[in-house]
């Protein structure tokens, strides 16, 4: 199971004056059960590639397939594939409507016809999974809520559609360090409890070293890079062609290790890295 992008184009408002190539000949796949982080500076497509995921946007050409069914297809089965990718855009809190919390994450599942326990059930595991049980957030408005309680609350409303692919853009934009971190560690949760894949689209590296075990970077409409965090980090030319950074901590190891200090750069954890320079240190200091 996996979804499956095969030499996707698209171009916007084709035929004007205007006419912009956003994907060219964009190829990747994701597997299920990864949590895949989409990188790249602003313009670069990421946005436009994850709304061909779901059905969003028919490309011009190419094929997109989710568990082995094309999605551009008319048909039950397509729309299946399609519903079971979960779309959660930038700022997703303007999107709360409802009196209440409850309300808005029920506004889905009813539109699917479930009976009201089924929604209930829905509603409760959504909440609960976003960090907001249902008995001290479901009867408050969305609009009482923290910017970071509103921000889980609006991803509970994609979760109760019980997706089976998770996608992101930018979901921490906007929030402060600790609603960020928090919102991070929930999405952990569920791709380490519920199974659930998760495409993060970011360009936070740090974020990415920390969660993601899949990184495609992306510049110009293409893929320039794609493979796991190691690996795409010290690719450090093509990198700084799409306008990125490897993290901190990794900029900092290497700068060291250039100045020769045996030791292994690939660190993304602040105690990880400091324990790594110690060690160097002391075999430096043994010599």
């Amino acid at each position: 199971m996996s979804i499956v992008l095969k030499d996707i184009n698209y171009t916007y408002m084709r035929g004007t004056p205007f006419e912009r190539k956003a994907l060219a000949d964009v190829s990747l796949t994701i597997e299920e059960g990864s949590f895949t982080a989409l990188a790249g500076h602003t313009g670069s497509g990421k946005s436009t590639l994850v709304q061909h995921i779901n059905g969003l946007l028919q490309p011009d050409s190419g094929t997109v397939l989710v568990d082995g069914v094309d999605i551009g297809r008319k048909g039950a089965e397509a729309k299946r594939a399609r519903h079971s990718v979960g779309m959660v855009f930038q700022y997703p809190e303007h999107q709360l409507f409802e009196e209440t919390v409850a309300k808005d994450v029920a506004f889905g599942p009813e539109r699917l016809g479930l009976s009201a326990p089924e929604v209930e059930e829905r509603v409760r595991m959504a909440l609960d999974f976003v960090g907001l049980p249902v008995d001290r957030f479901g009867s408050r408005s969305p609009f009482a809520l923290s910017g970071g309680e509103r921000r889980r609350a609006a991803i509970a409303g994609v979760l109760a559609l019980a997706p089976r692919y998770l996608v992101l853009d930018e979901p921490t934009a906007g929030l402060d360090p600790r609603a960020s971190t928090a919102l991070l560690a929930h999405l952990c949760e569920l791709h380490e409890k519920a199974g659930m894949t998760i495409v993060l689209v970011s360009h936070n590296m740090d974020d990415i070293a920390h969660h993601a075990d899949h990184l495609i970077v992306m510049h110009a409409g293409r893929t320039t890079l794609q493979g796991s965090p190691r690996e795409v980090f010290f690719a450090k030319e093509k990198l700084a062609e799409a306008g990125l950074r490897p993290p901190h901590l990794v900029e900092l190891l290497e700068e060291l290790r250039e100045r020769g200090l045996d030791l292994d750069p690939a660190a993304f954890d602040i105690a990880e890295g400091a324990a790594r320079i110690k060690e160097a240190l002391g075999r430096r200091g043994s010599c």
